[in-house]
């Protein structure tokens, strides 16, 4: 599984235009190819700071969203920000669940 991570900062005048431009974007990418979740959030304390979760099959899904005129919308805002996205791309080759909290507490489930 591939974990993407964005956070952006948007300039304080343009934060309703960044809210409305991600979520515009939740449902149509959720239903792409591979795309496992899409979740957009707000900052509790900052309302101008939010972020993306994104969760893909492969790499290769990955890759076509990132190709994709969604992405390109997204990249586009770079002029409402009052700095570029922070872009992190994660490669996970291991999930676990309550189990391993459990277990790392001694519980049993």
């Amino acid at each position: 599984m591939i974990v993407v991570r964005i956070t952006m900062n948007a300039l304080p005048e343009k934060q309703l235009e960044v809210l409305q431009t991600l979520l515009s974007m939740i449902e149509p990418t959720s239903k792409e190819p591979g795309c496992l979740n899409f979740t957009a959030f707000s900052d509790i304390q900052d309302k101008n700071c939010f972020g993306l979760i994104q969760e893909w099959k492969t790499r290769q899904d990955l890759n076509h969203h990132i190709r994709s005129h969604r992405f390109n919308v997204l990249l586009g805002t770079k002029t409402l920000l009052s700095e570029p996205p922070d872009i992190q791309i994660h490669t996970v080759s291991l999930s676990e669940g309550v189990e391993a909290v459990d277990a790392t507490r001694g519980k049993k489930s």
